[in-house]
Formats: C-alpha cells, sequence, structure tokens
C-alpha cells in the first residue's frame, strides 16, 4: 500500500473517532456496520429516548462533495431500509433517528467532526 492509507481504513477511523464522539456524550453503542441486503448502518446507538442511526462520512480536506451532500435520496432510502431491519430484528421503544456524521482526516489524524443530528427521516418512505 502506498503512503496514503486505504478508503477502508481512513473509513474506520473516521467510524472509530464518531464512535469515541458518541460515547463522550453518553451515548451506548449498540451496533457497528448492521448490514442487510440493500443497506449497512455505520453505526447504531441509544442516547436518551432516541436510537441513533449514524451515518458516517470520512472525507479529506478539499473533498470535492461535503459528507451530508453525499447522503442522498437514494442513500437514505438504502439507510432506511437497514434500520426498518434492525428494528424488525431488535424492537425497541426508542424514537429512531437518522444522523450523519462528517470526518475530515489529514494522514492518520481526525482534524473535525461535524455532527447532524436529525439530518433526514423516514417520511415518504
Amino acid at each position: 500500500m502506498s503512503g496514503r492509507e486505504s478508503k477502508r481504513a481512513a473509513g474506520n477511523r473516521g467510524e472509530d473517532a464518531v464512535c469515541a464522539y458518541l460515547e463522550s456524550r453518553g451515548a451506548e453503542l449498540l451496533c457497528r456496520n448492521f448490514t442487510v441486503r440493500g443497506g449497512e448502518i455505520d453505526i447504531v446507538a441509544k442516547m436518551g429516548e432516541c436510537l441513533l442511526f449514524v451515518e458516517v462520512k470520512t472525507r479529506r480536506p478539499g473533498a470535492m462533495v461535503s459528507g451530508a451532500a453525499a447522503v442522498d435520496a437514494k442513500k437514505q432510502a438504502h439507510l432506511i431500509h437497514a434500520a426498518q431491519q434492525y428494528l424488525l430484528r431488535n424492537p425497541v421503544d426508542l424514537q429512531p433517528r437518522f444522523d450523519v456524521a462528517e470526518v475530515e482526516i489529514s494522514g492518520s489524524f481526525v482534524r473535525h467532526i461535524e455532527y447532524l443530528e436529525n439530518a433526514f427521516d423516514a417520511t415518504g418512505y
């Protein structure tokens, strides 16, 4: 591998950073990389009365597309599908919430996390 880490390694670094961010705010991590046919959720966590479904987008400085912009309607539909499957397998009395975490990395260093609560909802799906 070259001097630049792989996209997967960078993505894992971003997810690790968001997990630490959430835990520092009192969230309980329930699952990482929940995968079903047609979708994946990077992080599932419980915070208060909410069940968080978190999509993590890791970018390098100067990326052409922001993390939030990369979570378009098609990606949202895949996330909602995966969340429905998660809830069928793990019923809870919590309010589902879809969040997006934008992580900016430079080399192996996490420079910034922009955490967007309620980035989108399941209305219309």
